[in-house]
């Protein structure tokens, strides 16, 4: 299995650029899968400087409604004619950043290759989405002022539009994760994965003992962890001091699951 960051908020590639966002480019020994499409068109001027063909595709996940991970969508619905898009029923509903609109296109909701989730589906041999909607948040570390909005009125948002991509294949149990936005430390104890990538939505956190404490809970599972966007590149600096199998994924880099 490979994994290649097409767009994430670093890169450490001077051919390749950058946004605060996040794709990932996917190849399973049965599936090419395209997971999340970034904030604009930058997914694809990417893939196309690495010679990948995002028109070859053939299952595309969007993890949650937010644009820095569904901005691209249109993009990919126009390059590529034939991977259904697997979403949350959720994800269209209106989401903020205090005032911001930060959610997705609106107009693009009837598009008849979106496919709208709930719960659990699998959406193929050894792929499944979760988005544990039903599951109890032991650890709950608020919504960072994001909202959503419920009866016409703006509440703290629960994420009830995010769900999870489990990769089952060689015995191994890859768990992609956008950003996280229910908790890392619930979703790593609902899981307990081989192997998680993704954003664990620390940014705004100190660096202090209350981070500390967060990575020696992820450290004390056997997970070998590749996170990126949101959990902040000072965050995963002071957290690698406290993980023994911590990576940082960039724009253009891949990693590979033998």
């Amino acid at each position: 299995m490979k994994i290649t960051a097409l767009v994430e908020n670093t890169t450490s590639n001077d051919n390749l650029k950058s946004e605060h966002g996040l794709s990932l480019y996917i190849e399973t020994t049965s599936h090419k899968i395209l997971f999340d499409m970034g904030q604009t068109d930058l997914f694809y001027e990417n893939a196309q400087k690495m010679n990948i063909d995002l028109s070859k595709v053939d299952i595309a996940v969007l993890s949650h409604g937010h644009y820095d991970h569904g901005g691209g969508l249109e993009k990919f619905l126009k390059i590529n004619g034939k991977a259904k898009v697997y979403l949350n029923t959720h994800a269209f509903e209106p989401h903020y950043n205090g005032e911001k609109f930060i959610g997705l296109d609106a107009s693009l909701k009837d598009c008849d290759r979106l496919v709208f989730t709930d719960a659990e589906i699998k959406i193929a041999d050894g792929l499944t989405l979760y988005s544990c909607n039903d599951r109890e948040r032991e650890f709950d570390l608020g919504s960072f002022g994001l909202s959503a909005m419920k009866n016409s009125v703006r509440i703290p948002d629960p994420f009830l539009h995010e769900h999870y991509l489990l990769i089952e294949e060689d015995s191994r149990r890859v768990l992609i994760s956008g950003c996280s936005h229910k908790g890392i430390l619930n979703i790593i104890k609902w899981f307990v994965p081989d192997v998680l990538v993704g954003g664990f939505h620390f940014s705004k956190l100190s660096l202090d003992n209350t981070l500390k404490s967060y990575a020696s809970y992820l450290d004390s599972f056997d997970t070998e962890f590749y996170t990126c966007h949101c959990t902040g590149v000072e965050q995963y600096g002071f957290m690698k001091k406290y993980m023994s199998r911590l990576h940082y994924i960039s724009t253009g880099e891949t990693i590979e699951l033998a």
